[in-house]
């Protein structure tokens, strides 16, 4: 590359300008790329091997997306300070640029094929993903291997005016955008047209909100236009690639080119066993066990056929095995799709638009803070929900702009869900690419951190699967969330859409099986509310599908998922109002600015005793002027007493002359005893008060610190310097009794006495919207506070507290 010097096109999409350059760097690669948009910048290197793999039977392509942390200005973490295994994030990027690659490639290529993208600058503006794929499309190009391209990938966000802009930044997406949208398609050479080869989108964190203040929603009217839309941005930047390859003048190069098989083996196939293969892919009785029991006794008649009848074609033994294997492997799938096509009938017996039977379960976990089990046909999900601290979000190390996630979704598929074995040696791609797509699913409609002050950890364990695995996860991630009572806007739900076409017929499936998936043109996945689309994936084998079908898919898709839903809010109709009881308790208490200093303590020592005496964890944030108090425990009463406290100082409760308490000396001197009487408020026992007649010496000869005993207020100066004396005990003792008679009479807790004021209103918000089990409004003591100061039996706060309790 380097001898034929540097070649670049720059070409303005939307508002966007992107630069593709060659000749410049890795002038040994087979084709190489600088790809760029603002200041992200992406090298991009596409080789093939010398030699094939020829014992392969399918096409050895590799993705790898290089994240390079010096891109961003950044020193990886860790003790090493280089980069280790992939972030999740590199490792979708790298499904995104192979999905709609993978199928354009040309048939029978067994030569590896290495896409290397590495990331030179990020300037955290302009994502990288998508100008991955067009970049590995040039490269790949230039490379001169066998390609039907070229591909290009283009990102649109509708913004809240339903507007959609092309290449939209970062910040656009988080803040503006209702829907993030990312398409890849092929020119097709044929009719010129733009066929479309993958789709990846959903709805953002605040489409919700956006949509309730009267942005559009992404209804499925509205994505399968926008799908439509794409194809202009999609043929600008194919034209760009093909003016850049025009001008580097690479030659193609040749490569052998392997066939499945010979015809011979596929006649001898046939003819052995396509009258008894029909039998049994026409039995919609069977399941999936039992007819891949009877598929695997058919597959060793047609290998023996093989070898009887074909054993002069010119290969090897194991090479006409493997032969044999693919042709069974292909007249499997043309009676499948024949069948489908012209008659109508699937493998199990069921229509097009037909659902499997489908079943719902919450709370099948005792243990679980949120649990839900989702069963459509032989597929079969269980879902576990975890919350905990805020500050147990995950920290991410990659090059976007966010530095942590609160919400996660983790993804299972053990080899036995499929009636295997196999190592399990830590996720795959395929399973954090579902993880992931189930995640931006739910994301949508899971509260943010101010409403549910918690991180919420999701794990879809598949225990049987025979296709659409990702969106049985949709579903039971939405069973497990309601189970907790996470206040979700709305229950979503998921269906995976499939795709026969035989000549110029098709055929869109509902629902499919793993058969269908693994046979058919296309794997389409939508999830979405009642009200709109959250999320959608397209995977497809053809070299692209009309945006017209995708459409009309989208349409069906509405159809099933209504059903589905149906039956989850049969089983849950709402988020429970009560958490599970093994669920940590988060509180959020809101305080004056002021008292922030004062709850925090010198050096930390008030909320380090709060901590020690309650067992809760206290956070203090100043946000705007105000303190922000996060309680953190494992059951409500620890919670319960650390906001009592902090309440207590934020709001003291001053005590008044003629009041009693039953207080707790705290300090002993030569002039008297310290009694607290409420948290913060400590008075004077005179030394002449206590001994009776004999004279003391010091307050320890009387009392000493820890003891209780009944004061009453006898005079207040300057608002906080309280005088006692002592109160005998038998008087201590009828007052305590005339207060239980008041108490009897007294209105019920939840009807404060009108004589004094509610709390203020942000106190009972924010606990309310942790929906932490307990509803109690911030004030229930609010209206007792004369009477429980008047009365002399109980100090308010363990009143309060025993009143608190009963309502739990």
């Amino acid at each position: 590359m380097s001898k034929l010097g540097t070649t670049e096109v720059v070409g303005t999409i939307g508002d966007v300008q992107i630069k593709f350059e060659t000749g410049k760097l890795a002038g040994q690669a087979g084709g190489a790329v600088v790809a760029s948009i603002g200041e992200t910048i992406l090298l991009v290197a596409s080789t093939a091997s010398s030699r094939p793999k020829e014992h392969l039977d399918f096409f050895p392509l590799t993705v790898d997306y290089e994240e390079r942390m010096y891109a961003a200005g950044k020193i990886p973490g860790g003790f090493f300070k280089r980069e280790g295994r992939p972030s999740e994030q590199a490792i979708l990027t790298c499904r995104l640029v192979d999905r709609p690659m993978r199928p354009t490639f040309a048939d029978g290529l067994r030569n590896e094929v290495q896409i290397l993208i590495t990331t030179l600058s990020a300037d955290q503006v302009n994502p990288p993903d998508v100008l991955a794929i067009n970049g590995a499309s040039l490269a790949t190009l230039l490379a001169g291997i066998p390609f039907d391209g070229p591909v290009a990938g283009v990102r649109l966000a509708m913004g809240r005016d339903g507007n959609w802009t092309a290449f939209p930044s970062f910040s656009f997406i988080d803040e503006e955008a209702v829907f993030d949208l990312v398409v890849a398609g092929r020119l097709n050479h044929d009719t010129d047209e733009i066929d479309i080869l993958m789709v990846e989108a959903e709805a953002t964190a605040n489409a919700v909100e956006h949509i309730e203040t009267g942005a559009t929603a992404p209804t499925e009217e509205v994505v399968a236009g926008a799908i439509e839309e794409s194809k202009t941005y999609l043929r600008q930047l194919c034209d760009l690639q093909i003016s850049l390859a025009k001008q580097a003048d690479r030659a193609e190069v040749e490569f052998r080119r392997f066939p499945a098989y010979d015809e011979k083996v596929y006649a001898a196939v046939e003819k052995a066993v396509a009258d008894d293969m029909k039998t049994v892919l026409g039995d919609g009785d069977l399941d999936k066990s039992s007819r891949n029991s009877r598929m695997t006794e058919l597959r060793e008649q047609a290998l023996d056929a093989v070898f009887a009848d074909a054993g002069d074609v010119d290969v090897a033994d194991d090479e006409l095995e493997k032969q044999g294997r693919n042709a069974f492997r292909s007249l499997e799938k043309r009676l499948i799709r024949q069948r489908i096509v012209h008659d109508g009938v699937r493998i199990d017996g069921r229509g097009a638009t037909d659902i499997r039977s489908v079943s719902a379960s919450a709370g099948v976990l005792p243990r679980a803070h949120g649990s839900g089990l989702f069963s459509r046909g032989e597929t079969q999900v269980l879902n576990i929900l975890t919350l905990g601290m805020l500050r147990e979000a995950q920290r991410l190390d990659n090059l976007s702009p966010d530095d942590e996630k609160r919400y996660i979704h983790h993804y299972n598929f053990p080899p036995f869900s499929t009636g295997e074995t196999g190592f399990m040696r830590g996720p795959k791609r395929r399973e954090i690419g579902h993880g992931a797509l189930a995640e931006r699913a739910l994301l949508p409609v899971v509260p943010d951190a101010e409403d549910f002050a918690y991180a919420l950890r999701l794990v879809s364990e598949v225990v049987s699967s025979n296709g659409s695995t990702s969106m049985a996860s949709v579903c039971a991630s939405t069973l497990s969330l309601m189970d907790a009572g996470v206040p979700i806007h709305a229950p979503v739900a998921g269906i995976a859409m499939g795709l026969i076409s035989e000549d110029d017929s098709y055929v869109t499936l509902t629902d499919i099986q793993g058969a269908e998936d693994a046979f058919g043109d296309m794997d389409f996945k939508v999830a979405g509310t009642p009200e709109f689309v959250t999320a959608l994936q397209l995977d497809t084998k053809l070299s692209g599908i009309p945006a017209h079908v995708l459409g009309d898919a989208l349409a069906q898709a509405r159809e099933a998922r209504m059903e589905i839903l149906g039956v989850i809010t049969d089983e849950i109709p709402e988020p429970r109002s009560e958490m599970n009881p093994h669920a940590p308790r988060v509180l959020v208490e809101y305080i004056p600015g002021d008292k922030i200093g004062e709850v925090i303590g010198p050096k930390g020592k008030i909320i380090r005793e709060i901590t020690e005496e309650s067992g809760a964890d206290v956070d203090i944030d100043d946000v705007g002027g105000r303190g922000v108090v996060k309680i953190y425990a494992a059951d409500a009463s620890k919670a319960e007493l650390a906001l009592e406290r902090v309440r207590a100082i934020a709001n003291p409760v001053i005590p008044r002359e003629g009041e009693r308490y039953f207080g707790t000396v705290v300090k002993t001197t030569d002039f008297g005893a310290f009694v607290s009487l409420t948290p913060g408020s400590d008075g004077l026992l005179h030394i002449s008060k206590l001994g009776g007649d004999k004279r003391l010496a010091h307050a320890d000869e009387a009392v000493s610190v820890g003891q209780q005993l009944w004061v009453e207020v006898v005079q207040v100066r300057d608002g906080r310097k309280f005088s006692l004396d002592l109160v005998d005990d038998d008087a201590a003792a009828e007052d305590e009794a005339s207060s239980t008679t008041d108490d009897a009479s007294a209105p019920a807790p939840d009807a404060p006495e009108a004589s004094e004021p509610d709390p203020e209103p942000q106190d009972t918000g924010a606990r309310e919207r942790t929906r932490g089990g307990d509803r109690d409004a911030a004030g229930d003591a609010g209206g007792q506070r004369t009477r429980e100061r008047t009365r002399g039996g109980d100090d308010e706060s363990s009143t309060v507290r025993r009143r608190r309790r009963r309502r739990v």
